[in-house]
């Protein structure tokens, strides 16, 4: 599995989930994540159709293909359970 973080420095919830991504990538490292800032990464933003609402989240199957989206704060103990869950997609 890979996650496609999107975020942005100004957005409140981005820096909210930045440090639950860092303690949750410390805790899972078979986890592959990749960030893209909202500003500076456009292309990256229309391929997977971002829109205004950030965070995102795209989580990847080992094919390369999206799986699943999340918008917004995700509780740590819930994003933990779910990349648990979907550890071999």
């Amino acid at each position: 599995m890979k996650v496609l973080k999107f975020g942005a420095m100004w957005c409140p919830g981005c820096i909210i989930m930045k440090s639950r991504w860092q303690k949750t990538e410390k805790e899972l490292p078979w986890l592959e994540t990749v960030y893209y800032d909202y500003d500076q990464d456009t292309e990256m933003i229309q391929k997977y159709d971002i829109g205004k609402d950030i965070p995102v989240f795209i989580f990847l199957d080992k094919e390369g293909s999206e799986f699943k989206r999340m918008k917004g704060e995700i509780d740590r103990k819930d994003l933990i359970k779910f990349l648990e869950e979907n550890k071999n997609c």
